[in-house]
């Protein structure tokens, strides 16, 4: 079988080799307390596209550091009592896309909410510089500055923040509230599930922002990742805070908050991606401790995974 990484028997034990910092639970601790103290100021405004069978509505609510995060929030029509719920995440540079897409799990039953990452593609805002598109450089926004003001913190704490959100929704069982994503977006659902430990199901496929240190070893911090080595280059040529910088990435690694997560998980793996190498990803999926499966594909990269939606639509239905 070809391979761009370790052997699968390999994959299945490895521990990941970026550092976690040793403060790493405090750190999460007092993010979790400044997001807890943040008045959300939940606003729900109908949206122009709407179906029979559904209400569309356009969610914002205020996240650390004061941004308004955007939220497409579909809600099926049905006085059948709570239903459940799940919380989206799109890819790197993207938005929450189209309305229709969010229509096949209405269909079923379930409200859904789909999540703009601040400063991406859509609607959220990024107090940190100037409103409106801050794409380039997010997973190194902070790595000059304390700690605290990683970009990718405040994102990981929008996710559980809107979790949350769901959660307390009259219409919505919160014993039933599922997450999910492709790429950042699976990243961002194991960041999820990791900070709001109540989320019952989730189904993160190759997910990115894991284990840096890996990804620079294998020389493939290009594409999604080249903003390490643009980091590196411009502003440690020489490798001189090569540590500091990898230590600091551990606070926002997601295989370094992987240990936390309670809800049973499905993930979906590519053996030929390039973009997110398998070992980074499995440097997550094995520190999960709650039930889990993995379902592997091959012969595929970072791309569609055929059949796989119909999976996770089947694991989040199979209650």
């Amino acid at each position: 079988m070809p391979t761009i990484d370790m052997p699968l028997e390999q994959l299945k034990v490895y521990q990941g080799i970026t550092p976690q910092p040793r403060d790493f639970d405090e750190y999460w601790k007092r993010a979790l307390t400044e997001m807890k103290n943040t008045k959300p100021e939940l606003e729900l405004i109908p949206s122009s596209f709407q179906v029979p069978f559904a209400d569309c509505y356009d969610l914002y609510f205020t996240g650390v550091r004061n941004a308004r995060i955007h939220a497409k929030y579909v809600r099926p029509k049905s006085d059948s009592g709570k239903h459940p719920a799940i919380v989206q995440f799109h890819g790197y540079s993207g938005e929450s896309g189209d309305w229709l897409d969010k229509l096949s799990y209405a269909s079923l039953g379930y409200s859904v909410f789909f999540m703009d990452c601040r400063g991406q593609g859509g609607k959220s805002e990024d107090t940190g510089g100037v409103k409106g598109n801050t794409l380039n450089g997010h997973f190194v926004r902070g790595l000059e500055d304390h700690e605290d003001n990683l970009l990718m913190r405040h994102i990981f704490l929008d996710t559980a923040q809107l979790a949350g959100i769901a959660m307390d929704m009259p219409e919505v069982d919160p014993t039933r509230v599922f997450a999910t994503g492709w790429s950042q977006g699976g990243g961002l659902t194991i960041a999820c599930a990791a900070l709001e430990p109540r989320i019952t199901k989730l189904a993160p496929v190759y997910p990115f922002l894991s284990d840096y240190r890996r990804v620079w070893e294998m020389d493939l911090d290009k594409d999604a990742y080249d903003e390490l080595r643009t980091h590196f280059r411009k502003f440690d040529p020489q490798h001189e805070h090569e540590e500091e910088i990898f230590t600091k990435l551990g606070y926002i690694d997601i295989q370094n908050l992987a240990r936390r997560i309670k809800g049973e998980t499905l993930m979906g793996i590519g053996l030929m991606d390039t973009i997110c190498p398998p070992s980074t990803q499995m440097a997550a999926y094995n520190k999960i401790t709650a039930p889990k499966r993995l379902e592997v594909f091959p012969d595929f990269g970072h791309e569609g995974l055929p059949g796989l939606n119909d999976k996770i639509a089947t694991f989040f239905s199979d209650l």
